[in-house]
This record gives structure tokens, C-alpha cells and sequence, in this order.
């Protein structure tokens, strides 16, 4: 569905060039939520404007449905945007306007008639839940209502994807689930490929099918979201994942124990099963369970334990290599021999 292959951005000015993009590659699926993470000038930004040519490549193509933009111009080029929605952070309503009128004025600018238009409001309206708000006008409006217009808009011409532009920065907790949930429920529904950039593990965790995390312009880790979640590669992503999930333990208490300190990792199925029960009625060891949870991303559990294990040193190593056999990811974080 969308092919970008070694796509770079550099913005220049008579002084210095600043790389935006470098040498960027993806591919994302018809039908998938993709992820772009990173940090405040990663980059991300830069390559979400370059998917429909707000930004102008400096070298590089973007295919969108087997189209490649960065050859379009003109006519061509303003066609291939009707199929791309884009929704932003500060939504970018006109405050003049009435919500159906900033509805209406997609259509209107995509040439079609009166009729057709109201019709496609009032669908649009009803798929967003707002059909009560209809003749309010933006300052009378919620951020989240604000952001269900901004939506409704952006599918006005029946896109085939959908670009948000860190969509939920701007909304509390309460109100980004909602607004998650509804894009998961409109990917559901109509099949649209959505490709969001977000500095927020959260947002990922919660809707995202793949995601790729940026650095510097580039991408520097990539994959299914699980995957990434359960075997982060980088640091960085690492740092991307302990704000929400907090593996470790202060180092002070660690030093305090006296006893074998493992960190265990239940994924899948393995995560609801009683591992660790059994492994005190196998063995002649104690446990201390120093830290423990489970998530659940996209409605797989991933369980993080991390628990002192007590007793002779030969039961230890028999308890490690059980948990071992069973989850295939174990670390001893602290020895006690």
C-alpha cells in the first residue's frame, strides 16, 4: 500500500543544511496501523509531510497504492491527495465555520455537488458521533470533538489512508483513548491504512500493528509491535518502552538482597499460566517477588517478574533452568554467588 524507498528530506538555508529524513525505507500494509516514534526532532514529522508531499522530497519516492507521488505534479498530483487524509495535532478547523461547514468544505473543494456533500457530512457526522454537534461551531467544541471533526474531514473524499500528524498530544488520557479507539474502530470498518507519528509508547502499545522507531532522520528499529515490546533492540526503544512498562528495579535495592535476582519475561499464552506456582512445588527454593505485571498489547499479554530466588545454589540453578525452559528469556540480574 505505501512503499517509501531511501527517502531523504534536507532543509537548507544559506548558512547550513539540516537533514530531516535520511535514507528512509518502509513498507507499510493495506489495512495497517503503522507506528512512527521518536523524540522531538527525530524526524518524524519531516516523513509523515513527505507521504503526501506537504514536504517535497529531496531525493527518494513515496508510492501510495502503487502510484509514485514524487513523479506527480499539478492535477495529478492534487488527485492522488483525495486519497490521502491527514488529521493534526492542533486539528486546523476554520472557526468561522460551523462543524458541518468544515465537513462540507472538503467535498466542496473536491468538486462535489451540494447533494453528494450533505450526504456524506451527515454519514461522516453519525461515524464520528457527532451529528448533535452538527451547527456548533469549533470554540463551542471539546479538544476531542475538535479532533472527531478534524477526522470526519479527513475521510471525507473516502481516503484510502489515513496520516495523523501526533493526533492525541494535544487531549488528556481520558480523551486520547477515545480518540484511539475511534481510529481503530474506523480501520475496522472501512479497511484504511493509517500511519501516525506519536512521541507516546502509549499510543503505540494501543493501536499500532507495526512500528518503526526513529533517530537522527533515520529509522532505527522496526517491526511488529509485539516484537518490539518483548525484544527491543536498541536503546533507545528501550527508553521508548521502560516509561511504560518500568522493568527495572532501583540499583540501591538490588545491591541489598542476598539472593539470586532474576528477571523473567512471560510472553503469549505463557504470561496466564502458573509458571512460577509450580516452580516452588518443584523445587527447594524461596522467592520474593520484587516487581510484577502484565500488559496486554493488542490483546496479547507480555508478563515482566522479577523476583530474588533463595536457597542452595544447586536448587537455584535447577529453578533457572526451569523458568528458562519454559519462557526462553531469563536474566540474572544479580548473582548471589
Amino acid at each position: 500500500m505505501i512503499e517509501v524507498n531511501n527517502l531523504v528530506k534536507v532543509y537548507r538555508s544559506k548558512k547550513k543544511e539540516i537533514v530531516g529524513v535520511n535514507n528512509v525505507s518502509l513498507n507499510v500494509k493495506e489495512g495497517e496501523i503503522y507506528g512512527i516514534i521518536g523524540y522531538s526532532g527525530a524526524g518524524k514529522s519531516s516523513l509523515i509531510r513527505c507521504l503526501n508531499l506537504l514536504e517535497k522530497p529531496t531525493s527518494g519516492h513515496v508510492k501510495i497504492d502503487g502510484v509514485d507521488l514524487t513523479t506527480l505534479k499539478g492535477d495529478g498530483l492534487r488527485k492522488a491527495r483525495l486519497k490521502i487524509g491527514m488529521i493534526f495535532q492542533h486539528f486546523h478547523l476554520v472557526s468561522s465555520k460551523t462543524v458541518y461547514e468544515n465537513i462540507a468544505f472538503a467535498l466542496k473543494a473536491a468538486g462535489k455537488t451540494k447533494a453528494k456533500a450533505n450526504k456524506r457530512v451527515l454519514e461522516l457526522l453519525d461515524l464520528v458521533d457527532l451529528t448533535d454537534k452538527k451547527d456548533q461551531y469549533p470554540a463551542q467544541l471539546s479538544g476531542g470533538q475538535k479532533q472527531r471533526v478534524g477526522i470526519a474531514r479527513a475521510l471525507a473524499n473516502n481516503p484510502k489512508v489515513l496520516l495523523c500528524d501526533e493526533a492525541t498530544s494535544a487531549l488528556d488520557p481520558s480523551t486520547t483513548k477515545s480518540i484511539l479507539n475511534l481510529l481503530k474502530d474506523i480501520n475496522k470498518k472501512l479497511g484504511l491504512t493509517i500511519v501516525l507519528i506519536t512521541h507516546e509508547m502509549e499510543v503505540v502499545k494501543e493501536i499500532c500493528h507495526k512500528i518503526a522507531v526513529m533517530q537522527n532522520g533515520e529509522v532505527i528499529e522496526e517491526g511488529e509491535v509485539y516484537e518490539i515490546f518483548s525484544n527491543p533492540k536498541k536503546p533507545l526503544t528501550r527508553d521508548f518502552i521502560n516509561s511504560i512498562l518500568q522493568f527495572d528495579l532501583p540499583e540501591q535495592l538490588i545491591e541489598k538482597r542476598k539472593g539470586t535476582i532474576i528477571k523473567i519475561q512471560f510472553k503469549g499464552e505463557i504470561a496466564e499460566e502458573s509458571v512460577v506456582s509450580e516452580l516452588f512445588q518443584r523445587y527447594q527454593v524461596k522467592g520474593n517477588i520484587l516487581h510484577g505485571k502484565i500488559e496486554y498489547i493488542q490483546d496479547t499479554p507480555l508478563g515482566i517478574f522479577i523476583m530474588e530466588l533463595t536457597g542452595e545454589a544447586s536448587e537455584v540453578k535447577k529453578a533457572i533452568d526451569y523458568i528458562t525452559s519454559k519462557t526462553r528469556s531469563l536474566e540474572v540480574v544479580h548473582d548471589a554467588a
